[in-house]
Order: C-alpha cells, then structure tokens, then sequence
C-alpha cells in the first residue's frame, strides 16, 4: 500500500494544522483522563501527528504501510523522537503492554471495508488498553462521503504539485472508489506521475455506537467536526470517544 504515494502525501496535507489536531486529540484523551501515559496511534501514516502527540503521550505509531512508515520513523529521527513505529494491521492490533490510549485519526476507521472489520479494530483497540483506559477515533460521515467527496472530480494546481481526483459513489454500502492522479515536480524539473487508487466507507452513528457496545466500551461520546459539540446532522466529520470499562 501507498508505495509512491508516500513520498508525495506530506506535501498533499501541507495545509492541514496537526499541531492544532494533536491539541485537540489530547483535550479529548484528558477528558477521559488520559493525559499522559502511552497512547498508540492506528493508522498513523507518515507521523505528523505522533510527533507533536509526542510530546505529552509516550506514542506508538501503527500502520499497515511500510513506506508510510519508513517516512514517519525518518521524521522522528531528524526530529530526535524514538518513537516506535510499528508495521501492523490495526485490525490485529497487538502491543507488549496495555496502553492508556488508542487513536485512530484522519479517516482511518473509514478505510475498513464492513462492519465486520470495524468491530475487529474495535475488539483490538479493548483488548490494547488497560482498564479505565480510552479509545479516540474520528470518521469522515456519510453525508460528507455522498456530498462532499461522491461522485465528484477534484482538482488542484499548485506551483510544484498538481492532481486529478475522481470519485465514484456507491449508495448501497456508502462506498467512495478514489482515482488520483498525481504529478509532482522533482528537483530537475521534470514531473513525476504518482497513480492512486483508494476506497472509503461510510458508517452511521447508529452503527459505530452499537458496535463499540458490543466491544465492551462504556462512555461513548460522539462530537461535531473539531468540536466538543453534538453534531450537525450535515456534519462533515465525527470525533469519537469511548472508555474501556474498569474491572
């Protein structure tokens, strides 16, 4: 997965304010009292947020992408973070020791193919946190899915990196296939061509709650875009939050 795409995904989401998220991410781990201990990000992707995380949590990062990965741990060196980053599909999640809290951000939970998978992530995320300890996830909605990305062309063109984004949306199990393509500007002046193929899911609310009953969890809160908020019903992103019930 994402072999070419990880060399251009930082300069993609170079508009995105992580210092901001990872502020964020840590007032909604704190309020489930979490706010220091070991917290595992799932999904973490090339680290932009584990790092700044870093700094309060002791993080783990996972993901199923070892180029992803080898970014992230690259990052963390020059950065002089030893965060571990850790190659492993999130729905097998599997740590040494309990943590105090797991992440999955930026979509993550939205790239599980069923239901099925999700409870998988969900019964992995129980089973990796110690008793009292919190899950924190954020979903892209269905009604963003459907309005926002659905069966829509994107398009983008900046001085050094340019793409076309196709979308096809599926009504019957909320399904988006995205077709990028990429082309970023080397050095030499010439343009590399990067192809990607992706596909997201869509969840209700209804859904997402009632499996992470079914997981075990207890507490379970679901907010607004960025917010501490009830959400909208056009809400274009869910944040997630639920506590692992004490023994």
């Amino acid at each position: 997965m994402y072999t070419a795409f990880a060399s251009v995904y930082d300069r993609l989401m170079a508009d995105v304010d992580y210092s901001a998220w990872a502020a964020f991410y840590h007032d909604l781990l704190s309020r489930r009292g979490v706010s220091t201990g070991a917290v595992c990000e799932c999904a973490c992707g090339t680290g932009s947020l584990t790092l700044p995380l870093d700094k309060t949590y002791d993080m783990i990062g996972v993901d199923q992408s070892a180029d992803m990965l080898s970014v992230a741990t690259e990052k963390a060196r020059r950065a002089g973070r030893p965060i571990p980053f850790i190659q492993m599909d999130m729905r097998r999640l599997a740590l040494h020791r309990p943590v105090d809290g797991v992440l999955c951000t930026c979509d993550g939970v939205n790239y599980l193919e069923s239901e099925q998978a999700v409870a998988a992530f969900l019964q992995a995320a129980y089973c990796a946190l110690r008793p009292g300890g919190a899950l924190v996830f954020d979903v892209s909605t269905p009604y963003k899915l459907k309005t926002q990305l659905g069966n829509r062309t994107l398009t983008r063109d900046a001085d050094d990196i340019a793409y076309l984004w196709q979308n096809r949306y599926t009504e019957k199990n909320r399904r988006v296939d995205m077709s990028l393509s990429i082309f970023w500007r080397q050095p030499n002046g010439l343009y590399e061509r990067v192809l990607e193929e992706q596909t997201q899911y869509g969840y209700t609310r209804g859904a997402l709650e009632h499996l992470l009953q079914d997981a075990g969890f207890a507490d379970i809160a679901v907010y607004g875009d960025r917010t501490l908020a009830a959400p909208r019903a056009a809400e274009k992103r869910w944040h997630i939050a639920a506590t692992k019930k004490e023994r």
